[in-house]
């Protein structure tokens, strides 16, 4: 499988963006970050980063962030059902390690899976019933 981060798997505009901010299917958030997700008609996931000056002082510290959660997408995808994910940083997430992000970013990406998978186990339950 392709383990890259092309331009296919990035929420790349506003027009990709808004819907995963209006309806989001999913909302988690652990120390310093919010997940956003929505169940696109992909089919693979797509990731969207907001990671503002005003909670992340320091370009080296937002850019490193960015690093440590594509990277992280890039080995989960695998794993994720076709979504838009948006994750935003929220104060104090300069102030992780990279370790201490990491294990941050496997315990919302465990939910995010758990909740996905739950989601679409409803859904199609509902429509066997319809």
């Amino acid at each position: 499988m392709n383990q890259g981060f092309s331009r296919s798997l990035r929420l790349l505009n506003q027009h990709q963006f808004k819907p995963v901010f209006d309806s989001a299917d999913l909302r988690l958030s652990a120390q310093g970050v919010l997940l956003l997700a929505r169940f696109n008609q992909l089919e693979h996931s797509r990731l969207g980063l907001v990671i503002g000056k005003k909670n992340v002082k320091l370009a080296v510290q937002r850019n490193r962030i960015k690093r440590q959660i594509r990277e992280y997408f890039r080995q989960k995808q695998a794993q994720l059902p076709g979504m838009d994910i948006v994750v935003i940083a929220r104060k104090n997430l300069d102030t992780q390690e990279n370790q201490e992000l990491q294990s941050t970013l496997a315990t919302v990406w465990k939910r995010l899976i758990r909740q996905s998978e739950a989601k679409i186990k409803k859904f199609a339950l509902q429509q066997t019933v319809n």
